[in-house]
């Protein structure tokens, strides 16, 4: 099992930036590859960004270039650094664990309570 809490969020004006931190419960964090997703009001969930269990990172191509994800096993932490921020940005942004197949869009078998992140023009 492990627990996932995400922190960072904010306003931000467009072109700023921000930094998600995902910390995880367990001992077992360095197994998991992990990955971010955001919410926006009305609108499906959506892919972000992913890693692996080694560090190999993908991008959905509306963040490409502007956000980097990142992982320190030692400290059970993944984060989510975003700049150049849109206002189609703004969403509630959830971290996750385990996806449960090799498509790191599909599913996951673990999800934080999520952290908004609002992006003024």
């Amino acid at each position: 099992q492990v627990q996932l809490v995400e922190s960072g969020g904010g306003l931000v004006q467009a072109g700023g930036s921000l930094r998600l931190s995902c910390a995880a419960s367990g001992r077992t964090f360095s197994r998991y590859p992990m990955g971010w997703f955001r919410q926006a009001p009305g609108k499906d969930r959506e892919f972000v960004a992913f890693i692996s269990r080694i560090g190999t990172t993908s991008y959905a191509d509306p963040v490409k270039g502007r956000f980097t994800i990142s992982r320190d096993n030692a400290k059970n932490a993944v984060s989510l650094h975003m700049t150049f921020l849109k206002p189609e940005d703004t969403a509630v942004y959830y971290c996750a664990a385990d996806p449960l197949s090799s498509d790191p869009n599909g599913p996951y078998n673990f999800w934080g309570q999520g952290t908004q992140v609002t992006v003024s023009s």
